[in-house]
């Protein structure tokens, strides 16, 4: 690094990190994302174990009726607490207690029309709003096994074998590993770690340019005998280096936090080493450098503080577009998409984690699909910037 850039590197630097707003901003920026990704997949977790770590608890009304039933629910672990005739608004009562999944009510024909051999009819009720809908699912399957183990035992009452109402036998095979199955879900929740890289910088970029030319100190700061791309650049890597230093650490969180949960709960797992994360964040550096690449360029281009932050913050926004629209498309993973900043940092986090061998090809499309535009930006910089008439008098 050339003497001059440093000195402006480290003139910018200490300002952003001398402001205790702004540096306690981007600490709990850091913060925020790991630990929004940990309570989000915390919360499926306690979800989808709720049934096996709380139980079913279940009344039947007129349990007397079915002996059957009850028995074959207790076998499933089902609490069942038998109860005698209730009204609509007890029953709703006692479910707006939320202390029970659901109440099953006998109709008082059930056992003529079960000897009948017509359907005899059981009433659920349930409340929507209660978050029991594992148990209510869970309940329908034991339902629907004991109308079925019903319906085979009358079959055979009649020389029909069971047998004749399926005649074809489907069995299912997933090939799937529980990395396959994680990549796509995990993956996609943590390419949203990448933007900080977008957000981190765009403070001390704007103050940089915009802010100094609205105090007149940039003025000064080009009568120094330094050249427009020593200038450009000292601001361009202070900015950066904010960026690079929050989206590694994020990372870093976001794996820790992933490799802490207990993932394998709900059929899903983080098999991603240190090693493999090492390489994201190396290939992660060029998108620090090229959104403070942008930012730097666009506020030049503003005449105040609060217009150029005006501007970055809608161009803020179409790095997520890519990722956006491959999402809603539910398009298959591609060349091309290693070569759009961001998606190709997302899309190589996914395949890392879903294959874990993928080869050089897709950390170097990544590296570069940053960093050569980033360059650019900055050449376009330095070029404007050479002329004091545009840069004074925007």
């Amino acid at each position: 690094m050339k003497s001059k850039i440093r000195v402006v590197f480290l003139k910018e630097l200490r300002e952003t990190l001398r402001e205790k707003r702004t540096f306690g901003f981007l600490v709990l920026m850091v913060l925020f994302y790991p630990f929004l990704i940990g309570l989000t997949l915390q919360q499926v977790i306690d979800k989808s174990t709720r049934t096996e770590r709380e139980g079913i608890h279940l009344t039947v009304i007129g349990a007397a009726k079915a002996p059957t039933l009850v028995a074959q629910l207790r076998e499933r672990n089902v609490t069942v607490n038998e109860s005698g005739p209730m009204t609509e608004e007890a029953i709703a009562e006692l479910l707006h207690g939320k202390k029970i999944s659901a109440v099953l009510r006998l109709s008082d024909d059930f056992t003529d029309n079960y000897q009948a051999m017509r359907p005899a009819r059981i009433e659920m009720w349930f409340d929507s709003s209660a978050e029991s809908g594992p148990q209510r699912r869970e309940l329908d399957e034991i339902l629907q096994a004991y109308g079925n183990n019903i319906a085979s035992a009358r079959l055979l009452a009649h020389g029909v074998s069971p047998a004749t109402l399926a005649p074809i036998q489907l069995q299912r095979y997933d090939t799937g590993t529980n990395a396959s199955r994680s990549a796509m879900f995990i993956g996609g929740l943590i390419g949203f770690l990448f933007f900080p890289a977008f957000i981190l910088n765009m403070s001390s970029a704007v103050d940089s340019t915009a802010g100094e030319r609205e105090r007149r100190s940039l003025e000064v700061l080009m009568a120094q005998p330094a050249h427009s791309w020593e200038l450009v650049g000292g601001k361009w890597l202070a900015s950066s280096i904010l960026a690079v230093v929050g989206v590694t650490v994020v990372l870093m969180l976001g794996h820790a936090v992933l490799k802490w949960l207990p993932l394998e709960e709900i059929g899903m797992s983080w098999n991603l080493g240190w090693g493999g994360l090492l390489l994201v964040c190396l290939a992660s550096v060029p998108l620090s450098l090229l959104s403070a690449a942008l930012y730097v360029a666009l506020a030049m281009n503003a005449k105040t503080f609060k217009e150029a932050q005006t501007t970055i913050s809608l161009v803020m926004i179409a790095p997520l577009i890519p990722g956006f629209v491959v999402s809603f498309m539910e398009l298959k993973t591609a060349q091309w998409m290693y070569l759009v900043p961001m998606l190709s940092n997302q899309t190589l986090v996914k395949e890392l984690a879903k294959s874990g061998d993928i080869g050089a090809a897709p950390f170097v499309l990544t590296f570069l699909c940053s960093l050569v535009p980033a360059l650019l930006v900055v050449a376009f910089a330095s070029w404007r910037m050479k002329s004091e008439k545009y840069v004074l008098g925007v």
